[in-house]
């Protein structure tokens, strides 16, 4: 098998800043102009902190610098500071991708403050909170926490035990923590400068429990003592974030007047009676959690940032590193010039544009979901499977890449002053925020697999495999901008699979969607004969449902990035932007290439020219490194790594 490839490259190389600036433009796709503006008012002065503070020297520095991006517009950006105002979805996740490429302790202080805090205010209040609580919020003279997560339930919400329990002679609500298990723990803000919470909690009224439900709840005075019946404990040092309080909250019969219950889809009445426009508990609970779902576009948009930094800190730093000497190369020869260098970074590089492209689409729904428009139910629950998925991709990914960008820098990566290890320890945790990243590729398959309900009672294993490719095709997943061109492609491809080249668009979207439709139809086939069974029938397909959900979210990503290259007019940046593509694609091919074998969707000739051909486009797009990481729009200046500096 051939490894030469079918891309045309211009004769000339393109200037390095001129090609980082067009593929900067691409990779911001839709909100380029919202990004260029972000970049040009961010203030950067304060980029970075001492990595050898101490934990209050730590959380002192994030609260003022904080102070400083709010003022500067880049702490509630997005958010309604009243009733009136239409939300600005896209603001609040470019801000957040600003905060990104500083600090992460306080791009998550501030997540918490505005994106939790203020965003569960928005989202599950009425004018009433807005109107009492947003100035405040929104200007940081109110912080606060949520409180959502317990020692006892971390991922399972709907078996919280704070309860929230309405007193009617008093027309209060008394907040309570049953058991040590319903301990708020992990919470932001609640260790030292949080002053109000909201609290989740089961909603208890006359005897009948209502389900998961929030309420604001005061903790501290203002000199920062607890509250009568509140008891916060400090969760000290992290793995990283130094500079963010976590802690924990108790609460031991705190009572609270009814208006503080945020109740935009179910609460009490005046009357003393539980009231709400959704009948199903059920859709109501999914209902509430569903406005905060831009919390994991934020997330996986900050896991993307972060390694974007991880990528540009380690191909800056290899560009200019010599180790060994050899013939021709009496000064030693550049780290980047060692094919597994290249193999170590550049289809990191290749995945981190995909996943750019991806987050663009994501963002885009998004705003369309929540921007104050028409939405259906469909959009919604689309919504938050992408964000759900796509969290999970991205933050996974930025662990990854940040270890290998500091284990490619060698010792140097590993000095404080060079910023890997702390934007590696920072990073983290977003594998946990918003979600365990297993606990939401779960929730991806189970996405997927709603529509095969109405079928499986009443079709044979042939019925079944059809239903599941018309579902494939368009009923259960939905394509991005690309339908049309990627329909085409894959049918073309379908025909002759074997004859075409390693590098032809089509064989990729084809073996992508053969992958993602097998394991769907296959898992469906196995949860049929698990239904009704007992828990290790079910508990057995875990890593299907995880395979499933991973074969999706990589149809996904082709296809956001096959969409721009599409829209991308610069010949130079297409030309690259075609490798890169490649690069993704036959590297996410060659990490499931047993299964692709095995399926006999790949011959073991293929399979072992897919190693070669991935080698030949790191040589190829070897020339441009250095533009390819100008166009993640990470300026050097920003990056605060030692070595990198003159």
């Amino acid at each position: 098998m051939s490894v030469a490839t079918d891309h045309e490259r211009p004769t000339d190389t393109a200037d390095p800043a001129a090609l980082g600036a067009a593929l900067s433009r691409v990779l911001d796709g839709q909100f380029a102009d919202q990004r260029a503006a972000a970049r040009e008012s961010f203030p950067a002065e304060h980029l970075h902190r001492d990595p050898e503070q101490t934990i209050e020297q730590a959380r002192d520095w994030v609260l003022h610098r904080l102070g400083e991006l709010s003022d500067a517009g880049f702490g509630a950006a997005g958010i309604q500071r009243d009733a009136d105002d239409r939300p600005d979805p896209a603001a609040a996740v470019i801000a957040f991708e600003m905060l990104a490429h500083g600090d992460l302790s306080t791009l998550i202080k501030s997540g918490v403050q505005f994106g939790l805090f203020g965003g569960a205010v928005v989202n599950l209040g009425t004018r009433w909170h807005h109107e009492t609580f947003l100035p405040d919020i929104t200007s940081m003279k109110l912080l606060g926490c949520y409180a959502m997560t317990e020692l006892g339930h971390g991922s399972d919400v709907s078996e919280l035990e704070t309860t929230i329990t309405y007193v009617p002679e008093a027309d209060e609500y008394e907040v309570h923590s049953q058991t040590p298990e319903a301990t708020k723990a992990y919470i932001g803000n609640a260790a030292r400068d949080g002053r109000m919470a909201v609290v989740f909690g089961q909603l208890l009224v006359r005897g009948k429990n209502h389900g998961v439900h929030a309420v604001l709840v005061p903790i501290r005075d203002e000199a920062g003592a607890d509250l009568p019946g509140v008891t916060s404990s400090d969760h000290g040092g992290k793995g990283g974030l130094l500079g963010v309080d976590n802690g924990m909250l108790r609460f031991d019969r705190v009572r609270v007047p009814r208006q503080m219950l945020l109740d935009r889809y179910g609460g009490v009445t005046e009357a003393g009676h539980y009231a709400s426009a959704i009948e199903s508990p059920n859709r109501r609970f999914f209902t509430m959690l569903g406005t905060l779902v831009r919390g994991r576009v934020c997330i996986a948009a900050g896991g993307g940032i972060a390694a974007r930094r991880g990528l540009s800190i380690a191909t800056r730093y290899a560009l200019r590193r010599r180790q060994f000497t050899a013939p021709g190369h009496p000064e030693g020869v550049v780290l980047l010039d060692y094919l597994i260098h290249q193999r170590r970074l550049l289809p990191a590089i290749a995945r981190a544009y995909a996943l750019g492209f991806a987050q663009n689409e994501l963002t885009a729904a998004l705003v369309r979901v929540q921007g104050g428009g028409e939405h259906t139910e469909r959009e919604q629950r689309r919504l938050e499977t992408q964000a759900a998925g796509l969290k999970a991709l991205a933050t996974r990914f930025a662990n990854d890449t940040i270890q290998e960008c500091r284990e490619a820098c060698g010792g140097a990566g590993y000095l404080a002053e060079n910023r890997l290890v702390g934007l590696r320890a920072d990073a983290d945790v977003f594998a946990t925020f918003e979600g365990d990243n297993t606990v939401l590729l779960q929730l991806v398959t189970k996405a997927l697999l709603t529509d095969y309900r109405q079928v499986w009672g009443d079709l044979d294993r042939v019925g079944m495999v059809q239903a599941t490719a018309r579902m494939v095709g368009g009923t259960v997943l939905e394509r991005t901008a690309a339908n049309l061109l990627i329909s085409r492609l894959v049918e073309t491809a379908r025909r002759r699979p074997e004859e075409l080249t390693l590098v032809d668009r089509g064989w990729h979207a084809y073996l992508f969607e053969e992958r993602e439709q097998h394991a769907l139809s296959s898992l469906a086939r196995r949860m049929r004969r698990a239904s009704g069974r007992d828990f290790e029938s079910v508990n057995r397909l875990g890593d299907h449902m995880l395979f499933v959900a991973r074969a999706h979210l990589e149809r996904v990503v082709l296809e956001a990035f096959i969409a721009a290259i599409e829209g991308c007019a610069d010949p130079d940046a297409r030309a690259v932007l075609e490798r890169l593509c490649t690069l993704f694609a036959l590297s996410s091919i060659n990490d499931d290439r047993a299964w692709f074998v095995e399926h006999n969707r790949l011959s073991t000739g293929r399979a072992k020219a897919i190693g070669a051909q991935i080698n030949a486009l790191c040589a190829e797009l070897r020339p441009d490194a250095l533009a390819l990481v100008d166009g993640f729009g990470v300026p050097e200046a920003w990056l605060g790594a030692a070595f990198l500096e003159p």
